[in-house]
Protein backbone atom coordinates (compact mmCIF):
# COMPACT_ATOMS: atom_id res chain seq x y z
CA UNK A 1 0.00 0.00 0.00
CA UNK A 2 3.08 2.23 0.75
CA UNK A 3 3.53 2.31 -3.08
CA UNK A 4 0.40 4.40 -3.95
CA UNK A 5 1.59 7.30 -2.16
CA UNK A 6 4.11 7.57 -5.16
CA UNK A 7 1.29 7.57 -7.87
CA UNK A 8 -0.23 10.97 -9.23
CA UNK A 9 -3.68 11.68 -8.70
CA UNK A 10 -4.71 10.81 -12.17
CA UNK A 11 -3.56 7.66 -11.55
CA UNK A 12 -6.06 7.12 -8.71
CA UNK A 13 -9.42 7.49 -8.71
CA UNK A 14 -12.38 8.25 -6.55
CA UNK A 15 -13.15 4.93 -4.19
CA UNK A 16 -16.42 4.53 -2.03
CA UNK A 17 -14.33 5.67 1.31
CA UNK A 18 -13.31 8.92 -0.51
CA UNK A 19 -16.74 9.63 -1.84
CA UNK A 20 -17.87 8.95 1.97
CA UNK A 21 -15.15 11.12 3.13
CA UNK A 22 -15.92 14.26 0.32
CA UNK A 23 -19.94 14.07 1.50
CA UNK A 24 -19.18 13.80 4.84
CA UNK A 25 -17.03 16.68 4.87
CA UNK A 26 -19.29 18.77 2.40
CA UNK A 27 -22.15 18.07 4.60
CA UNK A 28 -20.31 19.78 8.14
CA UNK A 29 -19.09 22.55 6.33
CA UNK A 30 -22.86 23.80 5.11
CA UNK A 31 -23.83 22.90 8.99
CA UNK A 32 -20.53 24.94 10.15
CA UNK A 33 -21.10 27.76 7.85
CA UNK A 34 -24.52 27.98 8.46
CA UNK A 35 -24.53 28.08 11.62
CA UNK A 36 -20.88 29.80 13.27
CA UNK A 37 -19.38 31.87 10.17
CA UNK A 38 -19.76 35.33 10.57
CA UNK A 39 -21.29 37.78 7.16
CA UNK A 40 -19.98 38.08 3.89
CA UNK A 41 -18.96 41.25 4.35
CA UNK A 42 -17.79 40.90 8.18
CA UNK A 43 -14.28 42.45 8.02
CA UNK A 44 -11.45 39.74 8.63
CA UNK A 45 -8.78 39.70 11.00
CA UNK A 46 -5.90 41.88 9.77
CA UNK A 47 -2.76 40.21 8.70
CA UNK A 48 0.61 41.85 9.57
CA UNK A 49 1.32 43.46 5.98
CA UNK A 50 4.78 41.95 4.38
CA UNK A 51 4.34 38.99 7.11
CA UNK A 52 4.97 35.55 7.03
CA UNK A 53 6.83 33.16 9.32
CA UNK A 54 10.04 32.32 7.79
CA UNK A 55 9.60 33.44 4.42
CA UNK A 56 11.44 36.97 4.26
CA UNK A 57 8.88 40.21 2.49
CA UNK A 58 5.99 39.16 1.03
CA UNK A 59 3.37 41.93 -0.41
CA UNK A 60 -0.33 41.41 -0.52
CA UNK A 61 -0.07 43.27 -4.04
CA UNK A 62 -2.09 41.79 -6.84
CA UNK A 63 0.94 38.87 -7.74
CA UNK A 64 2.88 38.85 -10.79
CA UNK A 65 2.21 35.64 -12.80
CA UNK A 66 4.36 32.72 -14.48
CA UNK A 67 1.66 32.64 -16.99
CA UNK A 68 2.82 34.69 -20.52
CA UNK A 69 0.95 38.10 -21.04
CA UNK A 70 -0.90 37.79 -23.92
CA UNK A 71 -3.20 41.06 -23.29
CA UNK A 72 -5.46 42.15 -20.74
CA UNK A 73 -7.26 39.41 -19.03
CA UNK A 74 -10.75 39.19 -18.41
CA UNK A 75 -12.26 40.51 -14.98
CA UNK A 76 -11.58 37.79 -12.58
CA UNK A 77 -13.25 37.04 -10.06
CA UNK A 78 -16.67 37.80 -11.88
CA UNK A 79 -18.46 40.50 -9.33
CA UNK A 80 -22.22 39.40 -9.03
CA UNK A 81 -21.90 35.56 -10.22
CA UNK A 82 -23.62 33.80 -7.57
CA UNK A 83 -22.43 30.36 -9.81
CA UNK A 84 -19.36 30.97 -8.56
CA UNK A 85 -17.18 30.00 -5.41
CA UNK A 86 -13.89 29.63 -4.76
CA UNK A 87 -11.85 26.64 -3.15
CA UNK A 88 -7.95 26.51 -1.45
CA UNK A 89 -5.96 24.41 -0.57
CA UNK A 90 -5.12 24.89 3.02
CA UNK A 91 -1.14 23.53 3.53
CA UNK A 92 1.49 25.45 1.83
CA UNK A 93 -0.97 27.15 -0.28
CA UNK A 94 -2.83 29.48 2.26
CA UNK A 95 -0.10 28.79 5.25
CA UNK A 96 3.14 27.76 5.24
CA UNK A 97 3.37 24.44 6.50
CA UNK A 98 1.34 21.96 7.34
CA UNK A 99 -1.70 23.09 10.06
CA UNK A 100 -1.79 19.50 11.69
CA UNK A 101 1.59 19.78 12.70
CA UNK A 102 1.15 23.07 14.00
CA UNK A 103 -1.92 21.55 15.75
CA UNK A 104 -0.02 18.69 17.29
CA UNK A 105 3.03 21.29 18.49
CA UNK A 106 0.27 23.10 20.51
CA UNK A 107 -1.18 19.91 21.98
CA UNK A 108 1.79 19.19 23.01
CA UNK A 109 2.32 22.40 24.61
CA UNK A 110 -0.89 21.43 26.51
CA UNK A 111 0.78 17.97 27.86
CA UNK A 112 -1.77 15.75 25.48
CA UNK A 113 1.43 13.58 24.29
CA UNK A 114 4.70 12.93 25.47
CA UNK A 115 8.17 13.92 24.36
CA UNK A 116 8.49 10.77 21.51
CA UNK A 117 5.65 12.08 19.84
CA UNK A 118 6.56 15.22 19.53
CA UNK A 119 10.20 14.57 17.87
CA UNK A 120 7.91 12.62 15.47
CA UNK A 121 5.66 15.82 14.71
CA UNK A 122 8.89 17.84 14.56
CA UNK A 123 10.75 15.24 11.84
CA UNK A 124 7.10 15.29 10.06
CA UNK A 125 7.01 19.19 9.85
CA UNK A 126 11.20 19.49 8.95
CA UNK A 127 10.53 17.26 5.89
CA UNK A 128 7.60 18.33 4.93
CA UNK A 129 9.51 22.00 4.60
CA UNK A 130 12.15 20.40 2.62
CA UNK A 131 10.94 18.26 0.20
CA UNK A 132 7.97 21.45 -0.58
CA UNK A 133 5.34 18.76 -1.11
CA UNK A 134 2.97 16.01 0.43
CA UNK A 135 3.85 12.50 0.95
CA UNK A 136 0.51 10.82 1.61
CA UNK A 137 2.48 7.72 3.92
CA UNK A 138 3.84 11.37 6.07
CA UNK A 139 0.88 13.19 6.04
CA UNK A 140 -1.30 9.62 7.18
CA UNK A 141 1.09 8.73 10.03
CA UNK A 142 0.63 12.17 11.37
CA UNK A 143 -3.23 11.85 10.81
CA UNK A 144 -3.11 8.73 12.77
CA UNK A 145 -0.81 10.41 15.22
CA UNK A 146 -3.50 13.00 16.24
CA UNK A 147 -6.72 10.41 16.16
CA UNK A 148 -5.31 8.88 18.55
CA UNK A 149 -4.50 11.27 20.69
CA UNK A 150 -7.61 12.83 20.23
CA UNK A 151 -9.41 9.86 21.31
CA UNK A 152 -12.18 10.41 24.30
CA UNK A 153 -11.41 14.22 24.25
CA UNK A 154 -14.42 16.30 23.82
CA UNK A 155 -15.16 17.78 20.36
CA UNK A 156 -15.78 21.40 22.46
CA UNK A 157 -12.42 21.00 24.13
CA UNK A 158 -10.06 21.19 21.01
CA UNK A 159 -12.07 23.59 19.08
CA UNK A 160 -11.24 25.98 22.18
CA UNK A 161 -8.06 24.57 22.48
CA UNK A 162 -7.69 25.08 18.25
CA UNK A 163 -8.12 28.65 19.02
CA UNK A 164 -5.42 29.25 20.98
CA UNK A 165 -3.46 27.05 18.54
CA UNK A 166 -4.33 29.59 15.72
CA UNK A 167 -3.03 32.41 17.55
CA UNK A 168 0.21 30.84 19.03
CA UNK A 169 1.76 29.43 15.53
CA UNK A 170 -0.68 29.98 12.46
CA UNK A 171 -1.59 33.03 12.42
CA UNK A 172 1.72 34.71 11.14
CA UNK A 173 2.12 31.95 8.82
CA UNK A 174 -0.73 32.83 6.54
CA UNK A 175 0.88 34.11 2.87
CA UNK A 176 -0.67 37.71 2.13
CA UNK A 177 -0.67 36.63 -1.60
CA UNK A 178 -2.53 34.18 -1.20
CA UNK A 179 -5.22 35.88 1.45
CA UNK A 180 -5.71 38.67 -1.10
CA UNK A 181 -6.83 36.42 -3.60
CA UNK A 182 -8.88 34.70 -1.02
CA UNK A 183 -10.54 38.57 -0.26
CA UNK A 184 -10.75 39.07 -4.03
CA UNK A 185 -13.36 36.33 -4.21
CA UNK A 186 -15.19 37.52 -1.14
CA UNK A 187 -15.16 41.12 -2.60
CA UNK A 188 -16.63 39.94 -5.55
CA UNK A 189 -19.33 38.77 -3.35
CA UNK A 190 -18.35 34.87 -3.76
CA UNK A 191 -18.18 32.22 -0.84
CA UNK A 192 -14.68 30.76 0.02
CA UNK A 193 -13.97 27.53 1.15
CA UNK A 194 -10.41 25.94 2.69
CA UNK A 195 -10.59 22.46 1.50
CA UNK A 196 -7.78 20.65 3.25
CA UNK A 197 -6.84 17.00 5.05
CA UNK A 198 -6.81 18.57 8.45
CA UNK A 199 -9.44 17.43 10.54
CA UNK A 200 -12.28 20.09 9.07
CA UNK A 201 -12.50 21.67 13.34
CA UNK A 202 -9.07 23.08 13.09
CA UNK A 203 -9.83 23.99 8.97
CA UNK A 204 -13.54 25.84 10.46
CA UNK A 205 -11.33 27.82 12.79
CA UNK A 206 -9.03 29.05 10.34
CA UNK A 207 -11.59 29.92 7.96
CA UNK A 208 -13.61 31.86 10.52
CA UNK A 209 -10.31 33.48 11.90
CA UNK A 210 -9.91 34.49 7.70
CA UNK A 211 -12.89 35.53 6.96
CA UNK A 212 -13.47 33.05 5.21
CA UNK A 213 -16.86 31.37 4.57
CA UNK A 214 -16.15 27.88 5.91
CA UNK A 215 -13.91 24.41 5.29
CA UNK A 216 -14.13 21.14 4.20
CA UNK A 217 -11.59 18.78 5.88
CA UNK A 218 -11.45 15.43 7.32
CA UNK A 219 -14.24 14.46 9.31
CA UNK A 220 -13.58 12.35 12.77
CA UNK A 221 -16.05 10.33 13.85
CA UNK A 222 -17.36 11.50 17.23
CA UNK A 223 -20.67 10.21 19.60
CA UNK A 224 -22.41 12.64 22.04
CA UNK A 225 -19.75 15.22 21.27
CA UNK A 226 -16.55 12.72 22.02
CA UNK A 227 -13.99 11.93 19.24
CA UNK A 228 -14.04 7.58 19.17
CA UNK A 229 -10.15 7.55 17.00
CA UNK A 230 -12.04 6.70 13.68
CA UNK A 231 -12.46 8.94 10.37
CA UNK A 232 -15.64 9.16 9.15
CA UNK A 233 -14.50 7.59 5.58
CA UNK A 234 -10.83 8.54 4.79
CA UNK A 235 -8.48 11.39 5.76
CA UNK A 236 -9.48 14.26 2.19
CA UNK A 237 -6.82 13.84 0.43
CA UNK A 238 -6.33 13.71 -3.36
CA UNK A 239 -9.12 12.47 -4.64
CA UNK A 240 -11.06 12.98 -1.33
CA UNK A 241 -11.21 16.76 -1.91
CA UNK A 242 -12.26 16.21 -5.22
CA UNK A 243 -15.62 14.49 -4.17
CA UNK A 244 -15.96 16.96 -1.34
CA UNK A 245 -16.13 20.36 -3.82
CA UNK A 246 -18.28 18.08 -6.14
CA UNK A 247 -20.74 17.37 -3.08
CA UNK A 248 -20.52 20.56 -1.92
CA UNK A 249 -21.24 22.34 -5.11
CA UNK A 250 -24.17 20.43 -5.85
CA UNK A 251 -25.92 21.22 -2.64
CA UNK A 252 -24.70 24.94 -2.95
CA UNK A 253 -26.34 24.91 -6.92
CA UNK A 254 -23.01 25.97 -7.73
CA UNK A 255 -21.46 25.42 -11.66
CA UNK A 256 -17.67 24.55 -11.27
CA UNK A 257 -17.01 25.93 -14.48
CA UNK A 258 -17.39 28.95 -12.52
CA UNK A 259 -15.20 28.46 -9.63
CA UNK A 260 -11.98 29.08 -8.90
CA UNK A 261 -9.66 26.67 -7.30
CA UNK A 262 -5.96 27.26 -5.65
CA UNK A 263 -3.16 24.43 -4.53
CA UNK A 264 0.67 24.27 -4.61
CA UNK A 265 0.14 20.40 -4.69
CA UNK A 266 0.18 17.55 -7.30
CA UNK A 267 -1.76 15.69 -5.32
CA UNK A 268 -4.57 18.27 -5.49
CA UNK A 269 -5.21 17.68 -9.92
CA UNK A 270 -8.03 16.01 -9.22
CA UNK A 271 -9.41 19.31 -7.47
CA UNK A 272 -7.79 21.72 -9.80
CA UNK A 273 -9.23 19.68 -12.66
CA UNK A 274 -12.67 20.18 -12.02
CA UNK A 275 -13.31 24.28 -12.22
CA UNK A 276 -13.29 26.27 -15.13
CA UNK A 277 -10.36 28.57 -13.02
CA UNK A 278 -7.64 26.37 -11.60
CA UNK A 279 -4.13 27.93 -10.16
CA UNK A 280 -1.20 26.40 -9.16
CA UNK A 281 -0.27 28.25 -5.98
CA UNK A 282 4.05 27.88 -4.66
CA UNK A 283 3.56 24.58 -6.95
CA UNK A 284 5.56 21.65 -6.04
CA UNK A 285 7.65 20.32 -9.38
CA UNK A 286 4.84 18.45 -10.71
CA UNK A 287 2.11 20.82 -10.52
CA UNK A 288 4.06 23.16 -11.76
CA UNK A 289 4.92 21.28 -15.36
CA UNK A 290 1.08 19.95 -15.46
CA UNK A 291 -0.34 23.30 -15.12
CA UNK A 292 2.26 24.84 -17.37
CA UNK A 293 1.05 21.95 -19.94
CA UNK A 294 -2.40 22.90 -19.30
CA UNK A 295 -2.10 26.41 -19.15
CA UNK A 296 -3.04 26.93 -15.85
CA UNK A 297 -2.54 30.18 -13.90
CA UNK A 298 0.67 30.00 -11.60
CA UNK A 299 1.54 31.98 -8.81
CA UNK A 300 4.28 31.87 -6.14
CA UNK A 301 5.35 33.78 -3.34
CA UNK A 302 7.84 32.44 -1.83
CA UNK A 303 10.70 34.34 -1.22
CA UNK A 304 14.03 33.11 -3.93
CA UNK A 305 12.34 30.33 -5.35
CA UNK A 306 15.67 28.46 -6.28
CA UNK A 307 16.82 28.71 -2.93
CA UNK A 308 14.25 27.13 -1.88
CA UNK A 309 14.65 24.09 -4.07
CA UNK A 310 18.12 23.60 -2.25
CA UNK A 311 16.98 23.86 1.10
CA UNK A 312 18.21 27.33 2.40
CA UNK A 313 15.10 28.85 3.33
CA UNK A 314 13.65 25.66 4.74
CA UNK A 315 16.93 24.86 6.98
CA UNK A 316 15.96 28.04 8.54
CA UNK A 317 12.31 26.66 9.22
CA UNK A 318 13.68 23.14 10.86
CA UNK A 319 16.05 25.64 12.92
CA UNK A 320 12.56 27.12 14.32
CA UNK A 321 10.75 23.86 14.69
CA UNK A 322 13.84 22.32 16.76
CA UNK A 323 13.92 25.03 19.05
CA UNK A 324 10.55 24.98 19.66
CA UNK A 325 10.55 21.50 20.48
CA UNK A 326 13.35 22.32 22.94
CA UNK A 327 11.90 25.26 24.62
CA UNK A 328 8.44 22.51 24.84
CA UNK A 329 11.03 19.95 26.40
CA UNK A 330 12.52 22.21 28.48
CA UNK A 331 9.20 23.69 29.94
CA UNK A 332 8.04 20.34 30.48
CA UNK A 333 11.25 19.33 32.80
CA UNK A 334 10.84 22.32 34.96
CA UNK A 335 7.13 21.43 35.90
CA UNK A 336 8.10 18.07 36.79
Amino acid sequence: MAALGWLTPRRRSATARSVLAGEASAEAARKTALSEAPPQDAPAEPQAPGRASGTGTETAAEPASDAPEDGPEPEFPVPGDDLAAAFFDLDNTVMQGAAIFHFGRGLYKREFFRRRELARFAWQQAWFRLAGVEDPDHMQDARDSALSIVKGHKVSELMSIGEEIYDEYMAERIWPGTRALAQAHLDAGQKVWLVTAAPVETATIIARRLGLTGALGTVAESVDGVYTGRLVGEPLHGPAKAEAVRALAAAEDLDLAHCAAYSDSHNDIPMLSLVGHPYAINPDTKLRKHAREHDWRLRDYRTGRKAVKVGVPAAAGVGAIAGGAAAAIALHRRRK
